[in-house]
C-alpha cells in the first residue's frame, strides 16, 4: 500500500506552517538577508530542516555536535539553540563573507557563545581535532563531490548512538537516473550507506531529503 502523499505546493505551504517557529521573526529575517545573495540563496537549509534539528538535538541532549556547511547560519542557529546546557557546536566553512552574516545572526539569537567557527576546508579541519574529541551529532550540507570523504573522516569521532545527517540525498530527483558528477556522488554514497554494517540509515523525504546515520 502506498502511503506517500503527493506534496502539492498547497501541501507545502501548510506543512511550513505546522511548527512551533514558523513565526520566529530572526529566522525569517535571516532568510530575507540570505535571499539578497541571489543564486547562492539556494543553499540555506529548509525553513521546516530547521525546527526539526531544534527538536532532535534537544531530544537527544546533544553536548558536542559538529557542522560542516555553515553558509549564513540558519542551520547552525537552529542547532545550537536544541543543545544541552553547556553543549558546543563546531562549524567548518571556507567563505569569510557569508558567515560574518550567520555571526550576526548567532550573536543576536544569543547563542554565539556555544559555537566555535574554523574557516578553512572541512578536512583539514577535522585532520587536527583534538586527539579524543568526539560528536553526537553531525550535519553535512556542503560540496556534494566530498560528502563521502567526510563521512570517513567524521564516522570515528562520533559517539556510539550520535547521528551523522546528510542533506540535499534526493538532488531534486537526480539520483534516479543520475546524469551528473554530483548526482552519481550523492547515488553511490546514499547505496553505500544503506549497506553500511557500522551505521543505522534512513532516507528521508524531508525538503530535498535527508539521510539520518546512526552509528552502532
Amino acid at each position: 500500500m502506498d502511503k506517500n502523499l503527493k506534496l502539492t505546493d498547497e501541501h507545502y505551504r501548510y506543512l511550513r506552517q505546522m511548527r512551533s517557529r514558523a513565526r520566529d521573526p530572526l529566522l525569517a529575517e535571516l532568510r530575507r538577508e540570505t535571499e539578497t545573495l541571489g543564486e547562492n540563496a539556494a543553499m540555506i537549509a529548509a525553513e521546516e530542516q530547521g525546527d526539526f534539528f531544534t527538536i532532535l538535538v534537544g531530544a537527544m541532549r546533544v553536548n558536542s555536535a559538529l557542522e560542516i556547511g555553515t553558509f549564513t547560519g540558519f542551520s547552525s542557529l537552529c542547532i545550537a539553540r536544541g543543545l544541552a546546557p553547556g553543549g558546543r557546536l563546531l562549524c567548518c566553512d571556507i567563505n569569510a563573507e557569508w558567515t560574518a552574516i550567520a555571526r550576526r545572526y548567532w550573536q543576536r539569537a544569543g547563542v554565539s557563545d556555544r559555537i566555535e567557527l574554523r574557516l578553512a576546508p572541512a578536512a583539514e579541519t577535522l585532520g587536527r581535532l583534538e586527539a579524543g574529541r568526539t560528536f553526537d551529532f553531525v550535519f553535512i550540507d556542503a560540496d556534494k563531490l566530498g560528502y563521502d570523504a567526510y563521512y570517513e573522516l567524521v564516522l570515528p569521532r562520533v559517539e556510539t548512538g550520535g547521528l551523522i545527517i546528510f542533506d540535499n540525498m534526493l538532488s531534486h530527483g537526480g539520483v534516479l537516473r543520475p546524469q551528473n558528477p554530483r548526482e552519481e556522488a550523492l547515488d553511490a554514497l546514499n547505496r553505500k550507506l544503506a549497506v553500511d554494517s557500522r551505521v543505522e540509515s534512513v532516507l528521508v523525504p524531508i525538503a530535498d531529503g535527508l539521510t539520518l546515520c546512526k552509528k552502532k
